[in-house]
């Protein structure tokens, strides 16, 4: 079996940290580099319902999307949720490592594995890595469709091919238009959308979509459309391709790992009551 060590040796060379942004916070966590790892688990978000689970499943790593202290700490104490992360990890011999924006830009990264659950075809970055020779790293993908189909039939595409969460799919654009190059990004995408109208796509997919900047992307001359997912359903299939990614380090070696996907869904938002009537401007409250 392969130490921790060997491991995040063949993690950081498939997402390398000096690739990840300056404000972020990768790698490893916790956990004893000398310490044998035999199971994997992977996951979107570092949460006590994804260190219980690992517990229960006799984990020795837990890989996360999304890092456990992103802006540093002064205490690990247990009486707060991260803190009671980190505790259950280190007594239960557990380590963690986060593979963040290194993840995003990497060929293959987050991006792909959307664009793959989404069953686009990619034909590039939506923001190339000036550093990659090849052109096939960076940020978001440009993608498109075998056949063309209305905006409507897109997004119906994404509700039923992405985890289901609460949010389920908005969409702001004309229900009939028709799509075919897509630009797609995992996670919060609305600071591309320069990026994206630059691409000519007819439509981008990302997350956590805010108010003004969709209403200013409307508003111009050539309104983007848009689709907008729950943030941990569109980076969740990186899980999977990160998972397919170490078991063939793992076969290539002969270290035998077993790796397991965390279906858990860890959205922070849990449930969604749908408007059943317009409301009207005469009818709203003060």
């Amino acid at each position: 079996m392969p130490r921790l060590s060997e491991v995040i040796a063949a993690l950081d060379a498939l997402w390398p940290p000096s690739r990840a942004e300056q404000w972020d916070a990768v790698g490893t966590v916790c956990g004893d580099p000398d310490a044998e790892v035999t199971r994997v688990l992977f996951a979107v978000d570092p949460v006590q319902e994804i260190a219980d689970e690992a517990v229960k499943l006799g984990a020795d790593l837990i890989i996360t999307h999304h890092p456990l202290y992103l802006r540093g700490t002064t205490t690990v104490e247990a009486g707060t949720f991260k803190g009671r992360v980190v505790h259950t990890l280190i007594k239960n011999d557990i380590a963690l490592h986060v593979a963040h924006t290194n993840a995003d830009t990497a060929d293959p990264g987050v991006s792909d594995a959307l664009a793959g659950a989404l069953g686009l075809r990619i034909t590039g970055p939506l923001v190339p890595d000036p550093s990659d020779p090849e052109g096939r790293r960076g940020l978001g993908r440009i993608c498109e469709l075998d056949h063309p189909e209305t905006l409507r039939e897109f997004a119906a595409r994404a509700a039923a091919w992405l985890p289901p969460t609460a949010q389920g799919i908005r969409v702001a654009g004309d229900p009939d238009a028709m799509v075919r190059r897509v630009a797609v990004s995992g996670g919060s995408g609305d600071s591309l959308f320069a990026q994206v109208r630059a691409a000519g796509v007819d439509v981008f997919l990302t997350a956590d979509l805010r108010h003004h900047p969709v209403s200013e992307a409307r508003e111009t001359s050539r309104p983007l459309a848009l689709v907008d997912a729950a943030h941990w359903a569109t980076e969740w299939p990186w899980c999977e391709q990160a998972a397919a990614q170490l078991d063939a380090i793992s076969e290539r070696h002969g270290w035998g790992l077993r790796t397991h996907v965390s279906r858990t869904v860890t959205d922070p938002w849990t449930a969604h009551a749908p408007s059943v009537t317009p409301p009207s401007i005469s009818g709203a409250p003060n």
